[in-house]
């Protein structure tokens, strides 16, 4: 799992510091309108739903899981390399979507690889580690992209810079992931072709189970409803006085908190019940709309959505793949986490692309804060739909699920 967790680290290192100036690059330097961000970021968001249930099914049918997340890896890190060649809209948008379709291929047969490492009863903890790790990676790559814009002048030459040391963290990823990662099975292998085939269908059958439906139906009504980070980014630079060199500090604040919160909130998952923390991250989440929307004045009102941004995720990103795991059968994993990572990655390329139409013809301020009413509603459908009960008498919002 460590060897997982390090391999995520470097991997974030090199999507995140990309990250924290494709908003700013697609924007303020390459003078796109929020519309076409919004569509770029939908992209990141929400393709790799295309591919996060052929990914589960290669990792469950091969019982490989390490060489399907291997393929995904490596794809991405080729989509590194592509954007040091384009300026162009479709040149980003083709970039961003292979990056992502290698991050849906690689998303559930590497947190299946996780859950079969882990105890039962320390799935939370387990998840919170290696998402600590994949933090401390996302907390790194900021702070190295504002390195690097902090010595070299705001301009083309900067962000490729960025782009050259993303390629390179990302190959070194991949090689690591190749050397020391144990390819561990994640079921027993079938004697036969026809067990082989009997084993294949139950495991499509396990995704309609109650509690995988509902579990993905909730997590696809709040992700419809889920702004993203770089959105609320550059609303808090266009409604404040934040100079565009310090805007990757802003993913930095965010990383710093997950990082902090993702091995306490995966503790408190695995006692007090993963689907109320799942479900209390999204209220933290509506704090941090109304927070962003606040007059408060710009360091607090920035320093709390960025806290409570970090506190979301420790909430539920983890936790998600927690509860999928625990909602399927062994030989279902990789199906069931996938299932639930393609709901919410659907419903926020909605959400990306909606709110960029929002705030391209009302404003950033309303775009807001009709998420935000959205949002309160959702959060009880959601709580509703996670009180399913499972045969030992348990629920996925409360009790160890």
């Amino acid at each position: 799992m460590i060897a997982l967790g390090v391999v995520s680290m470097l991997t974030d290192v090199s999507s995140e510091s990309v990250s924290a100036i494709l908003p700013l690059y697609i924007t303020a330097v390459l003078g796109m309108s929020p519309l076409a961000y919004g569509f770029i970021d939908g992209i990141y968001q929400g393709v790799s739903a295309l591919v996060r249930m052929l990914g589960g099914w290669w990792a469950d049918s091969s019982r490989r899981p390490k060489w399907v997340a291997f393929t995904g890896y490596a794809g991405s890190a080729l989509s590194r390399i592509a954007m040091l060649f384009t300026t162009s809209f479709a040149g980003i948008t083709g970039a961003v979507t292979v990056d992502r379709l290698g991050k849906g291929l690689r998303t559930g047969p590497r947190d299946a690889l996780i859950a079969t490492a882990a105890p039962p009863d320390q799935l939370g903890r387990n998840f919170g580690v290696h998402r600590a790790l994949d933090t401390a990676g996302a907390l790194a790559g900021p702070l190295l992209a504002f390195a690097v814009i902090a010595l070299i002048p705001v301009g083309l030459g900067g962000y490729r810079s960025v782009f050259v040391m993303s390629a390179a963290f990302a190959v070194v990823g991949v090689v690591v992931l190749a050397v020391l990662v144990p390819n561990l099975r994640t079921a027993a292998e079938p004697s036969t072709r026809a067990e082989a085939r009997t084993a294949s269908r139950g495991a499509w059958r396990d995704l309609a189970r109650p509690e995988l439906r509902r579990l993905v139906l909730a997590a696809g009504v709040l992700g419809l409803l889920t702004v993203g980070d770089g959105f609320l980014y550059l609303a808090l630079a266009q409604t404040g006085n934040l100079g565009a060199q310090y805007f990757p500090l802003l993913f930095v604040g965010t990383n710093a908190a997950y990082l902090a919160l993702a091995v306490p909130f995966g503790r408190l998952a695995d006692r007090v019940g993963r689907g109320r923390v799942f479900v209390g991250g999204y209220v933290v989440l509506l704090l941090a709309y109304l927070v962003a929307l606040s007059a408060l004045p710009d360091l607090a009102r920035t320093i709390g959505t960025l806290l409570l941004l970090g506190a979301f995720y420790a909430c539920t990103d983890g936790v998600l793949a927690a509860l999928a795991a625990r909602a399927v059968p062994e030989v279902s994993r990789s199906r069931g986490i996938s299932a639930a990572q393609t709901a919410v990655a659907l419903s926020r390329f909605a959400a990306s692309v909606g709110f960029g139409v929002l705030w391209q013809f009302t404003g950033v301020s309303t775009a807001l804060v009709v998420m935000a009413i959205g949002l309160a509603v959702a959060i009880p459908i959601a709580a509703w739909l996670l009180r399913v009960r499972r045969p030992d008498g348990s629920s996925l919002v409360g009790g160890a699920a």
